[in-house]
């Protein structure tokens, strides 16, 4: 569902699909000559450190106009909103998802349950309980007022009138199944305190449907810090209550999760990165996850920066699914991203522990892809690693990628010497001055 956006002043001309397609292609073009001109005067690097100081300087007035308004008023609005009008109109129209869908995820792969229970032996068991919004929200009243310490839901000091408008809101999404969502919830990503305002209308009791209504709403209107602290606090923990339930996860849900990531930065930092760190992340839910990064085309900054961290951060068994998806996607990446991944693996070498098949084929995918950006150290100590780790179908397949490879900055050309020996390529040239074949000649 496509935003429904008009124009009242200037309307254009409707164009077929394919003479739009070369109107904004000749636009384009145009736009980038003109900035092929600009560029002779401005050099990339002055430019760069100009936008920069200019955000920073446009970010600090807006705190302070923001920090004026908001000093006496908890619900004023604290950002504009260009194009809510579009998004409200489009959220509206809203007409659910059908049964046939409705419990079930697009996600394809089946999850053995012998390969579930091998990762399990991975799982940290020193986890830490999964933070909802409830937990926070309740332990921030209980901090302030020790008088409510012993009730099971304790309110926070807004307006009864609030409190009251808002817990009727949550009473509405809990049963809610398509058509127009209150505007009141609508104004609460624009609000000071929206943590709070939120927590009013208990999102774990939101129906799936109310909760992807609640994503395409945040994703939007909330910046890149607080949409992670939203898909943290309500939508990772939902999504792996619903799996842990059902073995599956709700098709509403599914989609909640697929928009979530057109902000790539709070998706990582406020789904994929909590779950690995919870060190409870399972074969199911890797699975149902990771098919939404591999539908879903991720930039090659924010696939680098999700590798580094996962590469750097305590192993657990479905760590390796995420990474070896990620690699899948084929980015050129930088040479720290390439480093942290063989220390990686490298931090396994004297693991005494039988690493699961999906550890193997991540290494494999790794090296596939990156064999000839890999230095020859590198493939030295990744030899060392295979004697030590071994699985009978990939490991030799993984030693055959490193033998048939260029090391890190080593070009094409210099392939030649790794199959043929100086001597043979030095060796002159004999030639017998009487060897002279026949020319046949044309009679005469």
């Amino acid at each position: 569902m496509g935003k429904k956006r008009t124009r009242q002043q200037n309307p254009e001309p409707f164009l077929p699909e394919d003479d739009a397609s070369l109107f904004s292609s000749k636009s384009r073009s145009k736009t980038s000559k003109k900035h092929q001109k600009e560029e002779k005067y401005i050099s990339s690097g002055i430019s760069s450190k100009i936008l920069k100081e200019a955000l920073i300087q446009q970010k600090e007035i807006r705190e302070e106009a923001e920090e004026q308004h908001n000093q006496n008023n908890p619900l004023r609005f604290v950002e504009d909103q260009p194009h809510a009008e579009d998004e409200e109109e489009d959220i509206d129209d809203f007409t659910g998802f059908s049964e046939t869908q409705s419990h079930f995820g697009t996600y394809d792969e089946e999850v053995n349950e012998e390969d579930e229970k091998l990762l399990e032996a991975f799982l940290s068991k020193d986890s830490i309980p999964q933070r909802t919004l409830a937990d926070l929200i309740v332990e921030k009243i209980k901090e302030k007022d020790a008088h409510v310490a012993s009730e099971v839901r304790p309110m926070p000091k807004l307006d009864k009138s609030i409190i009251d408008l808002y817990k009727g809101v949550g009473d509405y999404l809990s049963k809610y199944t398509a058509g127009k969502i209150p505007k009141a919830f609508k104004h609460i990503s624009a609000t000071r305190m929206w943590e709070e305002v939120l927590y009013l209308t208990e999102p774990e009791k939101w129906s799936p449907n109310a909760m992807f209504q609640a994503t395409r709403i945040f994703s939007s209107n909330l910046g890149s810090r607080k949409a992670e602290r939203f898909y943290r606090l309500v939508l990772l923990p939902r999504v792996r209550e619903d799996i842990r339930k059902n073995k599956r996860l709700h098709f509403a849900l599914y989609q909640s999760l697929k928009k979530s990531l057109y902000k790539p930065a709070a998706f990582n930092k406020g789904i994929l990165f909590p779950l690995c760190e919870s060190g409870t992340c399972s074969l199911r839910e890797a699975v149902i996850i990771g098919s939404i990064i591999q539908k879903v085309s991720i930039p090659m900054l924010h696939s680098s920066v999700a590798l580094l961290r996962l590469a750097q951060m305590d192993y657990c068994g479905t760590t390796s699914y995420f990474i070896k998806l990620l690699l899948d996607k084929k980015y050129a990446l930088p040479y720290r991203v390439l480093d942290s991944l063989v220390a990686h693996f490298m931090h396994f070498l004297d693991d005494s522990r039988i690493m699961p098949v999906i550890w193997h084929q991540s290494l494999l995918a790794f090296v596939q892809r990156y064999k000839n950006e890999l230095g020859k150290e590198d493939k030295d100590n990744l030899r060392s690693l295979l004697e030590k780790q071994r699985h009978y179908l990939v490991t030799p397949e993984i030693g055959r990628e490193l033998n048939n490879s260029l090391n890190r900055g080593e070009k094409q050309d210099d392939l030649m010497l790794i199959s043929t020996p100086m001597s043979i390529i030095n060796k002159p040239i004999e030639e017998d001055r009487f060897d002279i074949p026949d020319v046949p000649m044309e009679e005469d």
